[in-house]
């Protein structure tokens, strides 16, 4: 049960940290952001990824097997980077249109699912 909570845990924080860091480009690009201070992008940022660490830190410390979770340090966040690159992926292909996957980033994808693999492989 820990595995899948501490999973799902991360999905729903690398959404919110997608949105924290990418979200002002797309508030930009829809002319929503245009005159906002750089000071009031960045707070506005900082409201997102608080959001974000909500859920990263009880992930981090349901899966760590230093609070008795399932994964090495090494393990969560290999995970982590994994889940990050596929919702950041899913996400900017949805919310900008320019952006696309290519080749050398499927390619790219399967070298992290083999960290994943060798991180577990005993």
């Amino acid at each position: 049960m820990k595995i899948w909570l501490t999973i799902l845990l991360l999905i729903i924080s690398n959404v919110f940290m997608t949105f924290a860091w990418y979200g002002n480009l797309k508030l930009q690009e829809m002319k929503i952001s245009t005159d906002w201070p750089l000071y009031l992008i960045i707070l506005f940022s900082w409201g997102i990824a608080l959001i974000e660490y909500c859920f990263m830190i009880p992930a981090n410390r349901i899966g760590s097997q230093i609070t008795g979770g399932p994964f090495s340090l090494v393990q969560l966040k290999v995970i982590q980077e994994v889940i990050s690159i596929t919702v950041f992926s899913i996400i900017i292909t949805f919310m900008f249109k320019g952006e696309s996957i290519h080749w050398n980033h499927i390619a790219a994808f399967f070298c992290l699912i083999m960290a994943v693999f060798f991180v577990f492989y005993k």
